[in-house]
């Protein structure tokens, strides 16, 4: 999984797995879709129901199951692997799997960005979570307190690496996410920082 804990994260149990089409190399982490079971083709839709998720992981493809019997996230199908909770707001437990209608959605956050790091000395690791608007990040700078502004690279996901030295220094961050919006999360990190801590911004894409 790209994030390790979904409630800390601030994606409670709203959340799904994407197939490869939806994935994108990663690049579809983060964003929000809203969901509703079709009711045309299924007995077992929840009538006037929807839910609104996160997608939070990568649904693998089988290559030993055929496309419609088991093979549910292999390409070029458009599959939801929904948590359970967020699953049974729409549709009966027992039908496993139905046909939905789906459109990327505004994400609604409360608080601000969150920065986890993780890594050694020249690779710092940074999963990037609770992001609001569009949700799924496409870029993103840092900026050390003694240095200046460094692009850094998608690892998997929501984190992001870099090569830089920043042990021992405030950091800044710049997130761009995929609708072409900006923020800058001044002096998010306090220079004491350690691995395995999370930062939140004052800021988020609202």
């Amino acid at each position: 999984m790209e994030k390790d804990n979904l409630y800390n994260d601030g994606y409670g149990t709203n959340s799904t797995a994407l197939s490869t089409t939806l994935w994108g190399d990663g690049k579809s982490c983060g964003a929000c879709y809203a969901i509703t079971c079709d009711a045309s083709r299924t007995k077992d839709c929840k009538p006037g129901t929807s839910i609104t998720v996160t997608a939070t992981n990568f649904c693998p493809q089988d290559y030993n199951k055929p496309n419609d019997a088991g093979g549910w996230c292999n390409s070029p199908r458009q599959h939801f692997d929904m948590s359970e909770p967020a699953w049974e707001t729409i549709a009966q437990y027992r039908a496993g799997i139905v046909p939905v209608n789906y459109a990327r959605t505004t994400c609604r956050r409360t608080g601000g960005i969150r920065f986890t790091i993780t890594g050694h000395d020249y690779f710092d690791n940074v999963l990037i979570t609770n992001v609001g608007g569009s949700g799924a990040v496409s870029a993103v700078s840092v900026k050390g307190s003694a240095t200046g502004w460094t692009t850094m690279s998608r690892n998997w996901g929501a984190n992001w690496q870099n090569g830089a030295y920043l042990t021992g220094q405030s950091l800044s961050f710049k997130v761009q996410t995929d609708d072409g919006k900006s923020i800058q999360a001044d002096n998010v990190v306090p220079a004491y920082w350690k691995y395995g801590d999370t930062y939140e911004s004052y800021n988020n894409f609202y």
